[in-house]
Formats: C-alpha cells, structure tokens, sequence
C-alpha cells in the first residue's frame, strides 16, 4: 500500500470515528497523535517482551534511572514500559477501564515521547473519545490489518510479503499529507504550509553542491529556526551524507531545530525518535525563535528554512522589548558607521527576521564558513524604504556580499498558497568568481505539470527542472533565465530634494486687522503694534521680499526697544506671509563665509553667498514642505547624487537643493524589471485581418436577424 493510500485509509478513520464527536477542523488534534502512537507501537512490538523483562529487573533492584537500560533493551531511541501493547487494549468492555489502561498505556513511554504527546496535547481529548464511546473504535481503526504503519514488514504464511514496510521517509510523508489537507480544511494562512519534498530537495542541492568537493569528513551542524515537521532538516541530512560518501568521506550530521507550533513540534520530535535519532531529537527546541532563541550561542554549517511569510510578529517584537527598547544583537547590530543599525521589520511580517537570525548563527572561523538557503515570497526583494528594516537586511547582505543567488520559482509550487516565492542562497565564503555579484534566476517556467493537484499544488520540480537549476546557478552563465549583477546594482540613494519658501507680505488694513488678532491670541500685542509702525515708511505692499521685510522689522524693533525672538519671527512668517512663486526666497544666516569657498557646490546644499551689513556671509534657504520630494538614484550612477541632480532637477528646478542629512541608502530588488518580456505589438496585417472577420459575423448576424422578422 503506497504513502497516498495509507494517508487516504487514516484521513477516513477521521470520518468514520469522530465524524459526530468533533467539528471537521478538530479532527487533527486526535488523529496525528494517533497516527505517531501507532506508529511507535509498530516499532516496538518486536522487542516488547525484552523491555518488559527489563523493567522488572530493574524494579527488583531498585533501580532509579532506568532510561538508558530500557532504550538498550527496546534496540530504538524511545520505549514503551507499560504492561500493555496497544492491540492488548482493544477488548477492554468497559470505557472507563479502557480509558484507565490506555493512558497508563501512554504513561508507559519514554520522556521524549511524553514531551511529544504533552505538545499534542492528546491526554486533552481523552473524556471526549471515552464520553463518545468511540476510544476503543478509535483503536481498532489504527490495528486495521489492512495497512501496515511498522517499519517492517507483513508477511504471508508462505514468506512472501503481503504488505511492505514503511520507512521514515514514507511515514514522513504520510504526515505531511494528512497535515496538508488539515490545514486546507482549516483554511489556514498562506504562510501556514509545508514547503514540498520537491523544493526542499533543491534548497539542498544549493547548499551543499558547490562546496561538495570542499567537504571534508567530519562532524557538520544544519540547523532550521522554523522547522515544522523537521522535514528540511532530514532531507538537508540525506543530500549531504549522499554527497560525502560520493567523494570518499565520512561526515556526521547534527541537526538543530526550534519550532513555535506545539503540533508541528511534537511531529519533528517523534519523526527523529522514530528513526533512532534519539540525541537528535533533543536538539529540536519548542518555543519562538525570534523572541526565545534556543541557539543564542551556536554556530551552524548549513542552515535552511522556510519561515511563515505575511505573519504578525508583533508578539514576538513586545516581548524582547518593542522597537523602541529592542536590544538583541541579532537585530540590532553595527554596520555602516551606525552602531545601532536596525533590522527590524514591520510587525505585520517577519519572515526577513528569521534570515536576520540566521545570519546571526554563520560561522566565521571555519573554512566553508556556512551556507544559507531560505524560502521567501516577493515582498522580501523590495518592500520597505530606504532606511526601513526590510531595506536594512537587505544592505547588510549585500554589502557584506554574502547573496550568492535568488532563483525565482514556478507558481502553484507550494500546497496552500499559489504566490510568487524565491529562494534566497546566501554565503560567507564566497568563491571568487562570485565576489561582488549577485545571480538572479528566473526558474518560473521549469516545472512539471501534477495529474492531480495537491491543494493549490498543480506543479512539481521534476529530476530535468532540478537538474537545469542547479546547472545555471554553478555554472553561472547568463542568459534569459539567469543573469549577473554587481552588489552595486540593487542599492540606490534616497534623497530629499528640498524648495525654497517663497513669501509676500502685504500690509493692508484689512491683513493688519487680522494680524493683530493672531497677535492678541498669543499675546504679542507690541509686535501688532511695531508692524502697522512700518506702513508709513515702508507701504502697504504687497512686498516680495520677505527678508528684506524682517529686516525693517528688526530694524525698527531696535529703535523702540521691542525683543525680536523666534518665535516672534516664525508669527510674522505664519501670519503675514504669503506662499507666491513670484517673490524673493526666505534665508536664514547659517556663518561667516570662508576664503575660496565652492560657491556651487554650496548651491547644490542651499547654501549660498551674501554680503550682509558688509560681511562674507553663508545663507540658507527656508525649505518650502509643500515643495518637498524625493529622488531614488541608483548607486550605479555615474557620478554619484550630484550628477544626478544637475542633470534630472536642476533644469527644471534651478532653485532646488539636497538636504544630504536626510539621504538614505536602500536596497531592492526587481526581478520584473530584469525578466520582463514585453509583448509585441500586432502587425496592422493581424489587426486588420480580425476587423474584417469581425464584420462578416456581424454581416452574418444581420443577415439571419432581417431573415426572421421577413
């Protein structure tokens, strides 16, 4: 019976038992714990005997600690020690004494497959099988002779096999089956998925093939900070094995993993007990990696994931401390003269958050150092503003040069969500021909179409598409689907352009009136008084000079002893002026001009050169807010910002400046601006060929219409 028809046989047992006992989407919380117990139960029928023959020696004895003695004895990384095996418990009468030795059938395992059952929370539905009376139908079901969940296999009388048995792989896959359609019966979230065997058997290739030859024998670490069911880690563990005992060498592989579901959890646990990957099974931590690390220290080789994209972190964010107070050095950390360089994302997404943790965890003193694949969807290539955490993240990669590569994928690659997704391959030892650029590679057109969809999963990674993948990315040769640039390429300035506040002033009666209440309402009466003092002398405009007004202000303010203070001369600029693009720009004195001065680059900055009560003085202008823009200017320009914007602003704006204290650097990337195929226009040959078929099937139409009504 093959992976697919067991998952169906177990996905029924969910219809048959619990159809009039739990809603649809609670059928899960019974039927993979149930699934894992058989499972177990399976493996460890053959040595029950010797583990229970154990266990009353050493409770003669009075032996305390007695884990390591009854692991021996079951020949597995987890055992069983209670009375009964699971197919004892199926001619209990009585519900409530089967309840009684069922769970001391589940007191009776080992303490890592009590954390499993703990994280399953699987003691919970206990009272509502029993009330139900469906526990012991429950149990049958799972016993069916018909399926065969035990490693080895079922056997005929005559020797030959009546039903194989099911390897870890199998079994995993069984899982994710089962887990696949609860999740789509849930509707659960686009990030809420499993990532296929198909893509994860690329992310490893990426990994670990361009360093195969540089593998020596020895003891490697994989780690994944969102592992799930822990199936990336197990397949990254096979490709690698495979690859060293390819090029003579013996390598020992220790995987790490945190994952924040309980169920998931319990499932990646019970999926290495289960392969006698007892030591294994510790180094899978529960908990949330971005706010409760369970690695802080460690260091990884290889590391991959796909973690949940579109997702909330704010939880996560509150407890190490909200933006504001955040301090982790994961994410907060020192680049670019900044000591305090932010990689902290919005909080309605945190999948760049993980690969900022990743990052992290790269060792730095070995010779491979280590390499990095990771699932992303597209709002990782260019969400964000310059100077945002996504941007940041994106910088500090780049800058470091540690993006190798992002292979772009098919759509509909993933069970659950059918939106664009890439993979992100990064390193710290970049092989040289790498140093200094990025490969981007358009794998959305290399795929193999399914018979039968998987959810939203209508497409597969076949041998050939894998093939062709891995093939352009080692290769490295440019073409449609695969192209080099250098770092420099997705990094751009952002700058703010900045307008001069042009004011007129008129001193009307009427304008005066209304000034003088502005005044009375901050009580500055006086200076009401001090500007209809100027209309005599000065006239009632309209003046287009602003600061040549402010000076008469200033002026006469000396003579009567009136204070002039800013606030004072941000009330005549507020409540006087008057925006006109016609009048003379407002300056502010900035210092005294230095000798040789460059006149134009000041210009360029706002500053500019004037002779004020006969003194080299350098000016600014006022910035108009209204006027305000931004220029995003690649880093690849020639020339930099400058020539930029005496070329793209200045002729249309010869009054424009920078305010270089508020320019930022960004990172994007743009895979339609690099991959885009712009459709060809039609010939007017093919336009006019469709009119005039057009007309003699209206000509036709016309024709039967008039025909009916004759």
């Amino acid at each position: 019976m093959s992976s697919l028809n067991i998952s169906n046989f177990i996905w029924g047992i969910a219809d048959d038992v619990l159809r009039d006992v739990y809603v649809r989407g609670k059928y899960r919380d019974v039927v993979l714990p149930m699934t894992v117990i058989r499972r177990l139960d399976a493996v460890l029928e053959p040595t029950k005997d010797a583990v229970l023959r154990m266990k009353a020696q050493l409770d003669k004895a009075g032996v305390a600690n007695q884990d390591a003695a009854l692991r021996q004895s079951s020949g597995e990384a987890f055992y069983n020690a209670s009375p009964f095996r699971l197919r004892d418990l199926t001619y209990r009468a009585k519900q409530q004494q089967l309840r009684a030795d069922f769970e001391a059938y589940l007191d009776g395992f080992s303490p890592n497959v009590q954390e499993v059952l703990e994280k399953f929370k699987f003691r919970n539905q206990l009272p509502t099988l029993v009330e139900a009376d469906v526990l012991g139908y429950l149990i049958e079901k799972f016993l069916d002779t018909s399926i065969n969940l035990s490693p080895k296999p079922v056997l005929h009388q005559d020797g030959s096999v009546r039903l194989p048995g099911l390897d870890n792989h199998s079994m995993g896959t069984i899982f994710e089956e089962l887990i696949r359609r609860f999740n789509e019966e849930n509707n659960e979230e686009a990030g809420e998925h499993f990532t296929p065997r198909d893509v994860v058997e690329l992310m490893a290739y990426l990994i670990f093939m361009p360093v195969a030859d540089a593998i020596q024998s020895g003891t490697y670490l994989v780690y994944d900070g969102a592992c799930g069911t822990g199936g990336m880690l197990t397949v990254a563990e096979e490709t690698l094995g495979k690859l060293a005992a390819e090029h003579g060498k013996e390598v020992s592989v220790h995987l790490y993993g945190q994952e924040v579901n309980p169920e998931t959890f319990a499932i990646s646990k019970a999926d290495l007990i289960l392969k006698g990957e007892g030591v294994e099974a510790e180094n899978m931590k529960f908990g949330s990696t971005l706010s409760a690390d369970a690695f802080p220290s460690r260091e990884f080789d290889f590391m991959l994931s796909n973690p949940p994209y579109g997702k909330s972190w704010k939880t996560d964010l509150d407890r190490i401390g909200g933006k504001k107070e955040l301090r982790d050095p994961r994410f907060i950390i020192e680049h670019g003269g900044n000591p305090e360089y932010s990689l902290i994302t919005r909080s309605s997404d945190g999948q760049m958050v993980f690969l900022a943790n990743m990052l992290s965890k790269m060792k730095k003193a070995s010779p491979l150092g280590s390499r990095i694949a990771e699932v992303h969807n597209g709002s990782s290539l260019f969400t964000g503003d310059a100077g945002s955490g996504e941007s940041n993240i994106r910088r500090w990669i780049i800058e470091n040069d540690w993006l190798e590569a992002i292979i772009a994928l098919p759509l509909n690659i993933f069970y659950n969500t059918g939106i664009a997704t890439y993979i992100w391959v990064l390193s710290n030892r970049k092989s040289p021909e790498r140093q200094g650029k990025v490969q981007l590679i358009d794998a959305t057109a290399w795929f193999k179409p399914l018979r039968k969809n998987l959810g939203k999963k209508n497409c597969e990674l076949g041998p050939d598409d894998l093939r062709r993948i891995c093939d352009a990315f080692l290769k490295r040769e440019e073409g449609e689907q695969s192209k080099v640039f250098p770092n420099k390429a997705f990094g751009y300035w952002k700058v703010t352009v900045e307008r001069p506040l042009r004011l007129r002033v008129d001193l009307s009666a009427g304008v005066l009136r209304r000034f003088r209440k502005s005044c009375a309402d901050v009580a500055e009466g006086d200076l009401a008084d001090l500007v209809e003092s100027l209309v005599a002398s000065f006239g009632s405009g309209p003046h287009y000079d602003f600061n040549r007004f402010l000076e008469q202000v200033e002026s006469t303010a000396k003579v009567q002893g009136v204070r002039m203070t800013a606030k004072r001369q941000k009330l005549l600029m507020t409540a006087l002026g008057v925006k006109d693009p016609e009048a003379e720009p407002v300056i502010r004195m900035v210092a005294r001009a230095k000798a040789g001065a460059d006149a134009q680059r000041d210009a360029l900055h706002g500053q500019y050169h004037r002779t004020i009560n006969g003194k080299p003085m350098v000016v600014e202008y006022e910035p108009d807010s209204e006027l305000r823009d931004t220029e995003q200017i690649p880093s690849l320009e020639e020339g930099g910002i400058e020539a930029f914007i005496r070329r793209e602003v200045l002729p249309h704006a010869p009054d424009a400046w920078i305010d270089a204290g508020k320019t930022t650097i960004g990172y994007e990337i743009s895979f339609t601006r690099h991959f885009y195929k712009p459709q060809p226009l039609r010939t007017l040959e093919e336009i006019e060929a469709d009119i005039r078929a057009l007309e003699k099937e209206t000509d036709g139409l016309l024709d039967d219409v008039i025909g009916k009504r004759a």
